[in-house]
């Protein structure tokens, strides 16, 4: 059943956008989901349908029917969760490393999304379907912090803060070579590679600006680790920089060396962690910091890296 809401436009609310109005009043709804409603013919005005650039007038008598979730072709799976915080609104979770963040071809089950949908089974579904919110990703083998929104209303704030660049994310990795200078800022344009298409390249004049900070935190004789600050969100952002710097992750196949049989332990997949990430609560505005510690394959690796420094 349709949930019906029935809205009156004040006297000093002229002239506003139909739907920026609504997405005013309708706080729970992103606007893309209210203009959504309009072209279904699911808000009237006065019981006559309109378009989303109606300019609203007083005393007009906005009916908005806002129908139930519908359900899509996600299975919800029992597997175990390693969550940070959960509430109403968002769920943070500790991915690890092998785990697929959303169903792909090839990758129909066992992700992060058939997790949370078993786990939050009262959701309160995106954008008319009954579905968590990805706000961010992570590559499948990266382990680490993400965020996950419950709501559209979450999403849509999260979203925003991507966008304001108002969300703080830092990373760990071990890659190869000591960096020169140890800190700084990559910024590249980042853009689909022109013959391998499931890649990402740097590029210096196409592509879409990307910008990744860096500190080196501790050296060894061929590797370095590193903690990395994006203040962009492209695909394969850091794995990309890194490899422009010619310092790529190791244990990245795609962009470092195809084997691994050189690395001083064997390792299954590139060493890098999503280590913290912090942002204001989409509902209460509060501030909050999520970490995980490094996981126990990157952990193996520096503690061998360590021992042969020491030596």
């Amino acid at each position: 059943m349709n949930r019906r809401n029935v809205l009156t436009v004040d006297n000093g609310q002229k002239g506003v956008r139909l739907d920026v109005w609504l997405a005013r009043q309708l706080k729970e709804m992103s606007r893309s989901r209210i203009q959504q409603l309009i072209r279904s013919g699911l808000v009237t005005i006065n019981t006559h349908p309109v378009k989303e650039s109606h300019k609203i007038k007083p005393d007009e008598r906005i009916e908005v029917n806002i129908p139930p979730p519908q359900t899509v072709e996600l299975k919800a799976e029992k597997i175990p969760l390693h969550i940070l915080f959960e509430d109403d609104a968002l769920i943070v979770v500790a991915k690890p490393a092998g785990m697929v963040v959303h169903p792909a071809p090839g990758h129909n089950s066992g992700t992060l999304v058939n997790a949370v949908l078993y786990h939050c089974p009262d959701l309160g579904g995106i954008g008319g379907e009954l579905r968590p919110g990805i706000v961010h990703r992570l590559d499948k083998d990266t382990s680490g912090v993400i965020v996950v929104a419950k709501t559209e209303a979450a999403l849509s704030a999260l979203a925003d803060q991507f966008k304001r660049r108002e969300i703080h994310k830092e990373y760990l990795a071990i890659v190869r070579g000591v960096l020169a200078p140890p800190g700084g800022k990559i910024e590249t344009m980042i853009g689909r590679h022109t013959t391998d298409r499931k890649k990402m390249t740097a590029m210096p004049k196409k592509g879409r600006l990307s910008i990744t900070r860096y500190e080196t935190i501790e050296k060894f004789e061929k590797f370095s680790l590193v903690r990395l600050c994006p203040e962009t969100g492209r695909t394969h952002q850091i794995r990309v920089h890194l490899a422009h710097l010619h310092h790529p992750v190791a244990g990245d196949t795609i962009y470092g060396r195809r084997s691994s049989c050189d690395l001083p332990v064997e390792i299954a997949r590139q060493m890098l962690h999503a280590h913290k990430i912090s942002f204001r609560h989409p509902a209460t505005g509060k501030k909050m910091e999520f970490s995980t510690p490094v996981p126990a394959d990157m952990t193996r690796l520096l503690d061998y890296l360590r021992s042969i420094k020491g030596g």
